[in-house]
């Protein structure tokens, strides 16, 4: 017996990297899949359909159903689409594992309009047309059957770019935070229907690899154990227990996961404050007292202290 025995899952950018191993292991437990993706490049340019299509003969050698799907997540239209296929196929959908994503790396001032506009549209975007279309769909099915309570699973995928920053990703890092933003306010509205959680993996991929050649070398190593930390497969697991009947009460979460490790996010939220006895602040005020707001503020996190740290580098 599989944890997902019988159910149904869309998983989108499924083709190599991080979704090809969710896709995987989501099978390996039962799940029945429509594999989405586009197989374009890293930048998001060209498409090669066999690369959806080979994700789902893997799939299917593992025992489960699986049809491949070719869509962009951009296309509002497709996404609902998307929706439909998993529903004409299968019967039914339970899962949404919000994956694709491409990369437009540029410093902020040679940025340009159409590589923060294409970023945003895959990630952020992409992610809201795929679960508002699932929403939509688990929203419904409830209010046929109440018993059925809270059965939909999101799952979303952002970054440490968007969450602690990195140098070179004003788009991604915006869209990122945005995922994990949405995540937060779609579980308040979905609570009666579907649980909505956010991972944040750290793992090797063409967008972590080919796309970003300064933590190449990072993603590269092993622990002092020989463990390869930054193995995509790693990342799996948690997408398996949160797309689950088990994880029916964890929802609004946002979780880092790396290696051999699981972390809980926690994101903005007040670490001092500082009063004027029922005045406001004046400037000069602020400027005299500004160190004894900033006392006592946590380090922020860095993403290459946290990859030093899993190698112990």
């Amino acid at each position: 017996m599989g944890m997902l025995d019988g159910k149904v899952a869309i998983v989108t950018g499924a083709g190599r990297g991080l979704g090809r191993e969710e896709a995987l292991a989501l099978a390996k437990e039962g799940c029945n899949l429509v594999i989405n993706d586009l197989g374009a490049g890293f930048d998001g340019s060209g498409a090669e359909t066999k690369v959806a299509d080979e994700v789902a003969e893997e799939c299917k050698k593992l025992g489960v159903k699986a049809v491949a799907n070719y869509d962009s997540v951009t296309d509002f239209n497709k996404a609902k689409a998307m929706i439909d296929q998993a529903v004409s196929e299968f019967g039914k959908l339970d899962i949404l594992v919000n994956n694709a994503g491409i990369l437009r790396d540029r410093m902020l001032f040679n940025m340009t309009e159409q590589e923060f506009d294409d970023v945003i549209a895959v990630h952020l975007k992409g992610t809201f047309n795929m679960t508002r279309h699932a929403a939509a769909y688990f929203r419904n099915t409830v209010k046929a059957d109440e018993s059925l309570g809270n059965f939909g699973r999101v799952i979303n995928t952002a970054s440490d770019a968007g969450l602690t920053g990195n140098v070179g990703q004003t788009n991604y890092g915006a869209a990122k935070a945005g995922i994990a933003a949405f995540t937060i306010n779609a579980s308040a509205e979905l609570k009666k229907y579907a649980t909505v959680n956010c991972i944040v993996p750290l793992a090797r991929t063409r967008l972590t690899v080919d796309a970003t050649p300064r933590t190449a070398e990072f993603m590269k190593k092993l622990d002092e154990t020989g463990m390869d930390v930054f193995d995509p497969s790693n990342v799996a697991p948690m997408v398996v227990f949160l797309a689950s009947d088990k994880a029916v009460k964890i929802t609004g979460e946002v979780f880092r996961v790396v290696g051999d490790r699981l972390m809980l996010f926690q994101g903005w939220h007040t670490v001092n404050q500082i009063t004027n006895d029922h005045k406001s602040f004046t400037p000069q005020q602020i400027s005299e007292r500004i160190k004894e707001l900033m006392k006592g503020a946590p380090k922020k996190e860095n993403l290459f202290a946290i990859l030093g740290d899993m190698v112990k580098m």
